[in-house]
């Protein structure tokens, strides 16, 4: 593989407790008490399909509560172990990287710049970037174009079923990133990567 592009919640940032805590606590101030454990299934996917799936009435207004909600509990996130270290021997090695994901541009600079990643990748893809959001595939394809990259010789690592769909769209190979703990739910992924470190294997 010469080209690697990241999803970023659940795969590079543990970012699940910021999201998942304030969306409850939203819930709950409206009436609604939903166990953390029914509103963490939906991590990792865009927060409007979130809402949908769970079945969430008065779906814009929480949603426009959501993203301010989430500041309260910033110091939850943290960068998986190991993530940093492997992206600058991907790096150093020659592999090109980029990020596509759902965040909004300020919870990209927030969460990804924040943390200190953002300069180990040379583009990034945005929810504002594309017209259409995961699962279709018009952020990988756009990463791919911005890197000059040949799907052939494309990964996109994340951890959901929205990320595999859109890899498969867009005729790339999927890493699993099976360092956050969790086991694929509903998918097979083409590769898992049990450590971060793991990924240099496909070099």
């Amino acid at each position: 593989m010469k080209s690697f592009i990241f999803d970023i919640d659940g795969t590079l940032l543990d970012t699940e407790a910021m999201y998942i805590k304030s969306l409850q606590a939203i819930l709950h101030e409206r009436g609604m008490d939903r166990p953390y454990a029914e509103l963490a299934t939906t991590f990792g996917i865009p927060s409007r399909d979130a809402l949908i799936r769970l079945k969430v009435p008065d779906v814009e207004k929480v949603l426009a509560l959501w993203g301010p909600r989430t500041q309260d509990y910033r110091e939850t996130v943290a960068v998986y172990p190991g993530v940093k270290p492997a992206l600058r021997q991907l790096k150093n090695a020659g592999a090109q990287l980029a990020v596509m994901t759902s965040k909004q541009k300020f919870e990209y600079e927030r969460d990804v710049v924040g943390e200190g990643l953002a300069d180990y990748f040379t583009q990034h893809v945005i929810a504002e970037d594309v017209a259409h959001g995961k699962p279709d595939p018009d952020g990988i394809l756009l990463a791919m174009e911005r890197l000059h990259a040949d799907p052939a010789t494309t990964i996109y690592v994340g951890d959901t079923d929205y990320d595999v769909r859109a890899s498969q769209a867009a005729h790339v190979t999927f890493g699993f990133a099976g360092w956050n703990g969790k086991q694929p739910n509903g998918f097979t992924p083409d590769v898992t990567f049990a450590r971060p470190e793991d990924m240099l294997n496909l070099l």
